[in-house]
């Protein structure tokens, strides 16, 4: 692969060595991606695109958000469920057993498990990772719900549209910003693929880099929002998920792989 800037010097079929994940190295010498690594015999690369500050205890309260007063919280990532649990362990806020949440995917409700007794809670999750299998979600459990969006200041506004029109009773708690991370010496190291999980990641590919032009770089988004940031960017994807057949980033990368090897 060229370096930014080269013509017609993309990665080609079956050609794939080198993928960058762009998000934290998992912990530990057990994951699916070193799995998937190892039987393609490509080189994978970890490195965050975004940094996330979370808001202090003392700067949240002067939101004046009422944790207590909600019955159900919208999490559309993990970064939410890691801040939303934060503040309320640094308040000393007892999250109610009742609460109900609603997820925008199969992982990041399972994802609740690190913070809550999965099996005993009321925890939903759209059908295909878009906002609109949210909201069928949403829609059938919404009477007599207030709900938290906890989020980043770069929130999701047809979410709080949805809700505003749907005459639901919210409130948008900002619990932690994101912040673009210097990706210039990382993105310079000829990959073949880049994985996108946050609309915040192509904003800092963005911001790293204004004049982009993908090359023929291979691009995969997590998330229907990921997916829209990338594509409103001008980028081309050929890996996406959640999907039926490719529920995770992994199996996702599996089938392309997979696929390419035909080729």
């Amino acid at each position: 692969m060229a370096k930014i800037g080269d013509k017609n010097t993309g990665a080609k079929a079956g050609s794939i060595k080198k993928v960058l994940i762009t998000q934290p190295k998992p912990e530990g010498e057990k994951s699916p991606y070193f799995d998937l690594a190892k039987k393609h015999d490509i080189e994978l690369h970890f490195h965050p695109f975004i940094i996330i500050e979370g808001i202090p205890a003392k700067e949240f309260r002067k939101q004046k958000v009422d944790m207590v007063n909600f019955t159900a919280v919208i999490f559309t990532s993990r970064h939410a469920i890691d801040h939303f649990f934060r503040i309320c362990e640094e308040m000393k806020i007892t999250v109610s057993q009742d609460t109900k949440y609603y997820c925008i995917t199969e992982a990041i409700a399972l994802y609740l498990q690190k913070f809550i007794l999965y099996r005993k809670r009321k925890v939903f999750y759209g059908a295909d990772g878009t906002n609109k299998s949210l909201f069928d979600v949403i829609n059938k459990h919404k009477d007599n719900e207030k709900f938290l969006y906890p989020c980043s200041q770069s929130f999701d506004s047809e979410i709080t549209n949805w809700l505003k029109a749907n005459n639901c009773e919210y409130a948008r708690p900002v619990l932690y910003n994101v912040v673009s991370n210097d990706i210039k010496e990382v993105v310079d190291r000829k990959y073949d693929v880049i994985c996108f999980f946050t609309p915040g990641g192509v904003k800092s590919l963005l911001e790293n880099f204004p004049k982009y032009k993908q090359n023929g770089t291979k691009i995969g988004a997590f998330g229907a929002n990921t997916s829209k940031a990338a594509e409103e960017a001008g980028l081309v994807l050929d890996i996406k998920a959640p999907q039926p057949q490719a529920p995770s980033m992994v199996s996702a990368l599996e089938l392309f792989l997979s696929g390419q090897k035909k080729k």
